[in-house]
């Protein structure tokens, strides 16, 4: 979700400002050390964010499948842990969450099982109380996308998918420099797109044929299962086979990245857009997964011989730094 919509807390009452476009080119005007937190659906990471850029520290946890409480008292253990780490005073926190945020009180009002016990958790208020500082929250893909829509890269372009493959499937659209939102918080999303052919892992949502039952980290994992004698190996298993020359290995994900593509190619046409940005644990699959995504891409998408650029992001670091923007944008200074 776009920051403009983003919760926070209690942002307003220390004297922060509700900026009404954030995520235009340029971003925003940040020179506050913030603390940028990513709540993935595996992994936990918080970083020390200087200048709106640079990660001087980091500290990560894996993500606990035991409750929305117990993920926000890791998530804070990790921020209050980087606070005392910082030589400077820590302005404000941002959190990139899975799911659908209620943008006044920064609680998860809609998810999928993707992350059990995740829905109705209340995240902003908790940070804050403990840490001292605002806390402003958004949509993980939408905020990592807020830091995507600065790279001069994407800023080429007019109309930017970015679509992120990890333990689940998620997207935004990024349109002139803004990442949009829409009236219910699901402008870009791509999990649930018909795929040309069904996952051997359901979709958080219980189907087999959305695309996050054939792209996601655990779902091509998955369907590598499902074609060896092996049970319930990883996707990062699966990618030692794939390295190791396994020709199974790259059967599987030059599958996943083909209905990817397929899946895609709709959704390139129907919104004209003139790049797609990858990112996500899946792909450090490289070419296997990504080459084959690109040409089913193009194609299948309309009209023919169109030719659709497809981006990484510039640094691993861009789901903290995206998430630290989302609070940058609740501050004095943040770009009007």
């Amino acid at each position: 979700m776009p920051c403009d919509d983003a919760a926070a807390a209690p942002a307003d009452r220390a004297g922060g400002r509700h900026d009404p476009d954030p995520a235009r080119p340029g971003g925003p005007a940040v020179s506050d050390v913030l603390i940028g937190v990513d709540i993935g659906g595996t992994e936990i990471v918080a970083g020390l964010v200087h200048d709106g850029e640079r990660v001087s520290a980091r500290r990560s946890c894996p993500t606990p499948r035991t409750g929305g409480g117990d993920i926000v008292h890791r998530a804070n253990d990790l921020v209050t842990g980087l606070m005392g780490e910082s030589a400077e005073p820590v302005r404000a926190v941002g959190v990139g969450a899975p799911g659908t945020i209620d943008p006044v009180t920064g609680r998860v009002t809609s998810c999928t099982d993707t992350v059990p016990g995740w829905l109705g958790t209340e995240i902003a208020g908790p940070l804050s109380e403990r840490a001292g500082v605002p806390v402003a929250v958004d949509n993980d893909v939408r905020a990592a996308a807020t830091a995507v829509a600065l790279d001069a890269r994407v800023r080429e372009h007019g109309r930017v998918l970015h679509a992120s493959l990890g333990t689940g499937v998620g997207g935004a659209l990024i349109v002139d420099g803004r990442v949009l939102r829409g009236r219910f918080g699901t402008h870009g999303e791509i999990a649930h797109l018909i795929a040309p052919e069904p996952g051997h892992l359901p979709c958080g949502c219980g189907r087999h044929d959305h695309l996050e039952a054939v792209a996601a980290g655990p779902a091509i994992a998955a369907a590598y299962t499902a074609t060896s004698d092996d049970d319930g190996l990883t996707l990062h298993e699966v990618a030692a086979r794939l390295r190791d020359g396994e020709q199974r290995a790259a059967v599987v994900v030059e599958r996943a990245g083909r209905l990817l593509g397929r899946t895609l190619s709709g959704l390139v046409t129907a919104l004209d857009l003139d790049a797609v940005v990858v990112a996500g644990g899946a792909t450090a699959l490289g070419a296997p997964l990504l080459d084959p995504f690109s040409e089913a891409l193009d194609a299948e998408s309309r009209p023919p011989g169109r030719n659709t650029p497809v981006l990484l992001p510039a640094t691993p670091d861009t789901p903290v730094l995206g998430a630290a923007l989302v609070a940058a944008h609740h501050l004095p200074g943040g770009r009007p």
